[in-house]
């Protein structure tokens, strides 16, 4: 093959400097034929790939259609109900609401209504009338130690930072909350000002690094914090601990993004890559993460404070419900991440194969504050895959009182699903920082279409419940949700999930299917006792 090329490339060679004599306009056929000659003695000479050393210059095509892969599946071969992480159906139906299309389906359903796993909320012959109903809903937040509590919207945009986006879609995500009148989570990155433009509704996300409110050493820092938590527009403070991209490994920032201006939000280095640590510093135990929510709700002047995470082993959480119980201090809100990942850039395990998923963390943390007598001033927040009125609706019967959604809103703002998040050459200028990129988003045009998008999903979610005869979302419990088992057998959500007794964790004999769970929880240490090998 090799020497094929050579011959051929220098016959060619030959026959075109002999007709160069005759016909001058054939010498521009040179230029080529030399470009194409040097790129094949290249990859002749290269050691780094067998396939360009054996079949140079034709060897290139495997990685041409490598990279043409993605865009041929998702424009020319994949269904409605294909690819991954987000099918065609979903991204389809959050780009119609968010351009105010028709988002109405022809000819039924195109879901396999007899697969294994399928879901449906169960109308009710006494459906409401929904002109009557309030389609915005809010849901109070805010406990019995919070001065400030805040009225938040069902669905809301979940943490994404600046850096991880571009200041252009931290605009028009914040455009289009002030314009719904829903928050925006800041994600741990900080409060930048591209935040604060519009005056949108803030959730400051502080994350391992304390980006925003750190120290020299990178150690949280109490004044700092005090003095921007005391804004406005910030109108709760959420603690993450864990993220459903990668639980239990710290946020990744590649140096690539990693501008001066962002550097400078941050307290970090320009140009390098920024990479959180996997635990906190201000607290090592559940009751020390008490006193620091308590810490937070005083310097922000007695507003909610929460905290973020992906439930891992049960009896960490548990042990946290034991402190929570114990101190006598409480977080307004819980925030839950499934294990199935997000936004945020992570290794293909911990995408893959680490945390709980969604819909059994909610039914867990839900069931943990039920039995400890918790759930009255604790509220839920799911965050995770939310694309349209069923996801939110579903995950509200779970347990949820109100939902994030990120992957939804980067398609409201124009996300291709071209799965280049995590190099800094997103086309649609959301999650690059590439000025010649940035510029092609149009904050007007976008801000409007998340607002809109949160409308109509809202509105359809306040639709579905009152098919299913509520007056409210807030009034959907794990009764109304069916899912099919099998061929045979369907389950609804409570016989799957049921309720525990309230108060049936706090003194034994507990429940059979949590006792393990609570035996060895602590709210001493986050690790229980026997979590070493028992051989070890």
């Amino acid at each position: 093959m090799r020497s094929a090329f050579i011959v051929s490339h220098l016959l060619m060679a030959i026959a075109l400097l002999l007709l160069a004599q005759s016909w001058g306009w054939v010498v521009w056929l040179l230029v080529p034929l030399a470009l194409t000659f040097a790129i094949g003695l290249q990859d002749m000479l290269q050691t780094e790939h067998s396939i360009r050393r054996n079949f140079p210059l034709i060897g290139r095509g495997r990685w041409m259609m490598e990279s043409l892969r993605p865009f041929a599946r998702q424009y020319l071969i994949e269904s409605d109900l294909d690819g991954t992480p987000i099918n065609r159906m979903f991204r389809s139906i959050v780009y119609q609401r968010a351009k105010g299309d028709l988002d109405t389906l022809p000819y039924g359903t195109k879901i396999n209504t007899y697969e294994s796993g399928y879901e449906w909320i169960s109308h009710s012959i006494a459906a409401r009338n929904i002109h009557e109903l309030d389609c915005s809903p809010r849901v109070k937040i805010g406990g019995k130690d919070c001065q400030k509590p805040y009225s938040a919207s069902i669905l809301n945009v979940s943490a994404m930072s600046f850096g991880a986006l571009s200041n252009n879609a931290i605009r028009a995500l914040n455009k289009g909350a002030k314009m719904g009148s829903f928050y925006h989570n800041t994600g741990e990155g900080g409060i930048s000002d591209y935040h604060l433009e519009h005056g949108g509704d803030l959730v400051w996300q502080i994350g391992t690094g304390y980006f925003g409110c750190r120290d020299s050493e990178g150690k949280f820092c109490a004044d700092t914090f005090a003095e921007k938590a005391a804004q406005d527009v910030v109108k709760m403070i959420e603690i993450k601990l864990s993220q459903g991209a990668k639980p239990g490994h710290g946020g990744i920032l590649p140096a690539s993004k990693n501008t001066d201006e962002i550097a400078r939000i941050r307290h970090v280095q320009a140009h390098t890559d920024v990479i959180s640590p996997s635990a906190h510093s201000a607290f090592s135990t559940p009751i020390e993460m008490m006193h620091f929510i308590r810490l937070l709700r005083q310097k922000s002047g007695g507003k909610p404070i929460g905290f973020k995470l992906c439930i891992g082993r049960q009896s960490e959480f548990i042990g946290l419900c034991k402190a929570m119980v114990e101190t006598g201090i409480q977080p307004d809100f819980i925030t839950l991440d499934g294990g199935e990942g997000g936004t945020g850039a992570a290794p293909l395990e911990y995408s893959n194969s680490v945390g709980m998923p969604l819909r059994d963390a909610i039914a867990f943390v839900e069931d943990c504050l039920i039995g400890f007598n918790l759930r009255e001033d604790i509220r839920i927040i799911a965050s995770g895959k939310v694309f349209s009125a069923f996801h939110l609706v579903r995950n509200l019967a779970l347990g949820a009182d109100l939902c994030n959604s990120a992957r939804g809103m980067m398609l409201a703002l124009g996300c291709v699903h071209s799965l280049e998040c995590n190099s800094n050459r997103c086309p649609t200028g959301i999650t690059t920082q590439n000025p010649k990129l940035i510029k092609g988003l149009d904050v007007q045009d976008k801000g409007h279409r998340v607002a809109r998008f949160h409308k109509e999903t809202v509105h359809a979610a306040v639709d579905i419940a009152s098919s299913a005869g509520l007056a409210s979302p807030s009034m959907l419990n794990r009764s109304h949700v069916q899912r099919r088992i099998d061929q045979q057998r369907v389950a609804r959500l409570d016989e799957l999930f049921p309720y525990p007794t309230a108060g049936a964790f706090l003194q034994a004999p507990y429940p059979a299917s949590y006792r393990p769970y609570i035996q060895e929880a602590s709210s001493e240490h986050f690790m229980p006792d026997n979590y070493l090998c028992h051989r070890c």
